[in-house]
């Protein structure tokens, strides 16, 4: 079976083709971050516009990749949520559009649970069950995965989500958007002794996260600063302070997750969304993971942002499951907010 992907929940477009027995054939991306970047965020009019734009000819690419027509494709999987609600209703209505004039059956997918399963797409995969760092510009949770549609929240962000943490942070360095791989390469320069920033929550003895403490510490150094101006502040100190607000962020999300293995005995720890491409986070994880004797999966880094192959590839592990999830049934609606809880096996 040949599954079309399709990926529309926020700044990125996305288009992919999995075959359920040859696996990824293709994925096609563009994203938005140039556009946005002015604004210093997205703007979801914008983005919704672009992802008309865009959708066709990725369509055109990804197939043109793999060497496959349209007529090739068996179902179709689309992002029915969370996300922009304008942007999910473009991808939803490009997805189900093209079912009906193919006679091709159609699957909502749940955004995250594309970014949970991401890993499986890596050339050594890991099996289930194990431990799942999701962690996003929306989204930081810590689960327990036992199979496709198995999934049992451990704990989760009380208020910011670690990427909105770096994000805002950078934003108040006068750093460009986004935040995060900005304040992540100018903390290489810094000097990890130079600020001590806290670590929110790091000692409770449960699996949540809390992180708009730290970004008002980062405004608390800022306005402390002897100019008061952020445009004042040497480079040397910025970095000082990236490096601080890092090292905050990557110790609690390590240790919750160290905590969480030891709480379940599993020994499988897998790091999804667009944070789990930070070159910090990564290496502070490798290390505990030689210390604590347990094995930390990643996505390719090209799949850690929103892409269509992470969509068409939990629409065809849904499929594998129930032939029958995908329905030639093509009006549909979209999910802004969707809890991952209340997805289960279908």
């Amino acid at each position: 079976m040949i599954v079309l992907g399709v990926e529309s929940s926020c700044d990125e477009t996305g288009l992919a083709l999995y075959d359920t027995e040859r696996g990824l054939l293709s994925h096609a991306l563009y994203s938005q971050v140039a556009m946005h970047e002015e604004y210093g965020g997205v703007v979801p009019e914008l983005a919704s516009r672009d992802h008309i734009r865009r959708a066709l000819p990725l369509l055109t690419q990804a197939l043109d990749q793999a060497g496959k027509q349209l007529a090739d494709v068996d179902a179709i999987a689309y992002t029915q949520g969370p996300g922009l609600a304008g942007a999910l209703l473009v991808g939803s209505s490009v997805a189900c559009s093209l079912g009906l004039a193919l006679d091709r059956p159609v699957l909502g997918v749940h955004h995250l649970e594309g970014h949970l399963l991401s890993p499986l797409l890596a050339s050594q995969p890991p099996e289930f069950p194990f431990i799942a760092l999701l962690v996003s510009g929306g989204h930081t949770q810590l689960m327990r995965v036992d199979g496709v549609g198995q999934y049992t929240l451990l704990g989760e962000t009380l208020d910011d989500a670690a990427g909105e943490a770096f994000d805002k942070s950078a934003k108040l360095l006068g750093l460009g958007y986004p935040g995060g791989p900005a304040i992540s390469r100018l903390a290489e320069f810094g000097d990890p002794a130079a600020y001590k920033l806290p670590r929110p929550m790091l000692h409770t003895k449960d699996f949540n996260f809390s992180f708009s403490g730290l970004k008002t510490a980062v405004l608390t150094v800022v306005k402390n600063h002897e100019q008061q101006v952020v445009a004042n502040i040497c480079e040397q100190d910025k970095a000082n302070i990236a490096r601080g607000f890092v090292d905050a962020i990557v110790d609690v999300l390590t240790a919750k997750c160290v905590s969480a293995l030891r709480h379940t005995g599993l020994k499988r720890l897998v790091i999804a969304g667009g944070v789990g491409a930070n070159a910090q986070l990564r290496a502070s994880l490798n290390a505990a993971a030689a210390k604590k004797k347990f094995k930390v999966y990643y996505p390719e880094l090209e799949f850690c942002t929103d892409n269509g192959a992470m969509i068409a590839f939990a629409g065809a592990m849904r499929l594998k499951i129930n032939p029958d999830a995908a329905k030639k049934d093509y009006s549909f609606n979209v999910r802004p907010r969707w809890p991952l809880e209340e997805l289960r096996v279908i």
